[in-house]
């Protein structure tokens, strides 16, 4: 019997049958509007052949007014099936399903020709959109089941409607977006007609045998969003329109509340979807940061949904749900919902992949194949670089020696993880060490490796990756007794005084600033006091989720300042979609953050700084600890020592190159490394 009988449970729409509880929700990955059709069809070839019950492909446009960029994917001619043909033969080859998100982007469009209800412009794209008049509104809703008609000649086994995030759909349902005076706007059965139009006219269009899931924003977090009771009349009204499935959305993507980052917590918002269960007869599916076996089979076990939507986990690991059924749930590569291979991609104009796989959307050349010479290899340093490298020349049949000068493996993931906000990252660690051990890496901890050393072992091949130290600030009286590091302060957990001053603003700066303003519970593993922290509420009280009383955090235990030498903004490196949220996160706990800061000198009254070229505004901060988070260096002594000698080796990740160090680039750099050796 499975240890998740609720997950693997079929889910029986009427016309067919899905092999159980999973869904692979929508991403958008890039590789769609690269036309790189082989590649997408491999990389939902091998997601399909990994159990998932059902996908979702990234949004497809159903017209140019509504793709999200010029050149963005769509599909609203007979000659643009044949680019979606690849994918859904080879999913239909492994036994999978998939449908096809239609998405139109209204007002978010990064174009001129967006289209919306009214013409107000987003706070995220610089082109006010063009207000629809009833002609263009039929045009739309034409448009739509076109777009429908045509994924099912396409092969689709159903599509989504993506009717949530504050997308063109969402925009025509508040009164946010929506000043309309006419039968689209005003009460809201007027502004609900748009959706259910869409809906009536995709099912008449498609037939009864064909999967339709309607995304419905289930709590907005915008001002003047959507009340629950005006929810539970769209649900009714998409359910008699002919919808099989709805499928739960969060927030608009201008919202200025988290929804799916590390540090929000672990299925934050089932509860939304379990208000819902029982008002409609279709089945509900419920979303975002649920990324274990265990987590989806407690939200189905309690009933706050029929289906689980689970999207950068299939990133993560395209056997997710085979090594679930299997009884292998701590061998899935975990999704630990950084945003920064994925999300942060996607709004560079990036093609996506997944910091803890970087196979993810490069399936057809990245590939570890089994080797045919087994060489006797040594990586030296644990950390991510290191790791990847060993467990992936292990996978190929090398014999790998990792050393670690520390008492355990990590690196500086064991700093990390005691940030609240990135617990996620015990579980990772936790994976790596459950890897070592059924690859058969021989670990040898508290054991650094000297070049001698390396050379008498009469190793085919060393990597090197001894990761980074601290940098040298360089500030007079810096050895004084109330200056720490950022390691004695995470790892390490040296007493840190009531008021503090930390030096560097980059992303262990910010980690630190996390560390000293939390004292307790981390907000990220107790839901109620995270929706404290960032005002969320309730729908049935407020429009659109967002608490009366606004966000109220836990204050900071301590007095804390960030300082940096740079005068641009606090945080610049950090990742694109995930920067505001530290910042803002930091900024309840009234932080204060200064930039342009010389440093002077250091002694008992604290930390002595000026402003700018001209050293302008002298003052004293009278703290009693200051912590050094002024960047790192490379740690590759050892990979110098091997040149002087003569000994070819291979460095990677922080050895290699310590600037903007994060563990993607780490992994990627191990990863792809040990698949040539």
């Amino acid at each position: 019997m499975t240890t998740f009988p609720n997950i693997f449970r079929p889910l029986d729409l009427g016309f067919t049958v899905l092999p159980n509880r999973i869904l692979m929700g929508s991403m958008h990955t890039g590789l769609e509007d690269r036309k790189a059709h082989e590649r997408v069809a491999a990389y939902f070839a091998e997601r399909a052949r990994g159990g998932v019950g059902l996908m979702v492909t990234g949004g497809v446009a159903p017209n140019e007014e509504g793709a999200a960029l010029p050149g963005a994917g769509k599909l609203s001619t007979t000659q643009e099936v044949e680019e979606h043909r690849p994918t859904t033969k080879a999913v239909h080859a492994e036994g999978g399903r998939i449908a096809m998100q239609i998405l139109h982007s209204g007002r978010y469009a990064y174009h001129q020709g967006g289209v919306s209800a009214s013409p107000i412009k987003s706070p995220i794209s610089p082109f006010a959109p063009i207000e629809l008049d009833e002609a263009g509104i039929e045009k739309q809703i034409a448009d739509f089941a076109n777009c429908a008609v045509l994924a099912r000649e396409a092969g689709y086994d159903g599509v989504e409607i993506m009717g949530s995030e504050g997308y063109f759909i969402n925009q025509f349902l508040v009164t946010h977006t929506n000043k309309r005076t006419d039968d689209w706007g005003g009460s809201y059965a007027n502004r609900m007609r748009l959706p259910v139009e869409i809906v009536k006219r995709i099912r008449k269009a498609v037939g009864d045998d064909f999967i339709i899931i309607y995304r419905l924003s289930m709590i907005d977090l915008v001002p003047n969003g959507s009340q629950w009771s005006e929810v539970v009349q769209l649900a009714k009204a998409i359910e008699a329109a002919g919808a099989s499935i709805i499928n739960t959305g969060i927030g608009w993507h201008e919202a200025r509340i988290p929804t799916i980052a590390t540090s929000v917590p672990r299925r934050a918002f089932t509860w939304v979807t379990k208000r819902l269960m029982g008002e409609v007869s279709i089945p509900l599916i419920t979303s975002n940061r649920i990324n274990t076996p265990q987590v989806a089979e407690d939200v189905l076990a309690e009933g706050c949904a029929d289906m689980v939507s689970m999207a950068r986990p299939f990133l993560a690991d395209a056997e997710f749900v085979n090594k679930a059924k299997e009884g292998r749930a701590d061998e899935i590569t975990p999704c630990i919902a950084c945003n920064q291979a994925c999300l942060d991609h996607t709004f560079q104009l990036k093609l996506s992949t997944c910091l803890v796989n970087p196979r993810a959307c490069h399936e057809t050349e990245l590939n570890y194949r089994p080797t045919e010479n087994a060489k006797k290899i040594a990586v030296v340093g644990a950390g991510p670089a290191g790791l990847s490298a060993a467990l992936v020349a292990a996978e190929r049949g090398h014999h790998v020696t990792l050393f670690e000068r520390a008492s355990e493996i990590g690196g500086q993931l064991n700093m990390a993880k005691q940030v609240p906000g990135k617990e996620e990252f015990f579980g990772l660690v936790d994976y790596y060490k459950r890897q070592l051990d059924l690859k058969g890496v021989t670990v040898l901890l508290d054991k650094g490796a000297s070049a001698e050393q390396l050379v008498r072992s009469d190793f085919d091949e060393v990597v090197i990756s001894t990761g980074v130290v601290p940098r040298d600030p360089e500030i007079p009286g810096q050895d004084h007794a109330k200056v720490l590091s950022y390691i004695d302060v995470l790892k390490d957990r040296k007493p840190v005084g009531t008021s503090v001053a930390v030096i560097g603003a980059g992303g262990i700066g910010f980690d630190v600033c996390e560390f000293l303003a939390h004292q307790g519970v981390s907000p990220t593993v107790e839901l109620d006091l995270w929706k404290q922290e960032w005002g969320v509420g309730d729908p049935a009280i407020t429009p659109g989720g967002l608490s009366p009383e606004g966000p109220r955090p836990e204050p900071s235990p301590r007095q804390i300042t960030m300082l940096q030498r740079k005068a641009k903004k606090h945080g610049a490196g950090l990742g694109k979609t995930t920067g505001w949220i530290h910042r803002a996160s930091l900024a309840m706990k009234d932080i204060k953050m200064l930039g342009n800061v010389n440093y002077e000198a250091i002694d008992d009254r604290g930390l002595y700084i000026s402003f700018g070229e001209e050293r302008r505004d002298p003052q004293w901060l009278e703290v009693e600890t200051i912590v050094l988070c002024a960047g790192q260096l490379s740690d590759n002594a050892l990979a110098h020592d091997l040149d002087r000698m003569g000994i070819a080796n291979h460095v990677i990740g922080g050895a290699f190159e310590a600037g903007e160090l994060d563990a993607k680039r780490a992994i990627d750099q191990g990863s792809r490394l040990a698949a040539t050796l």
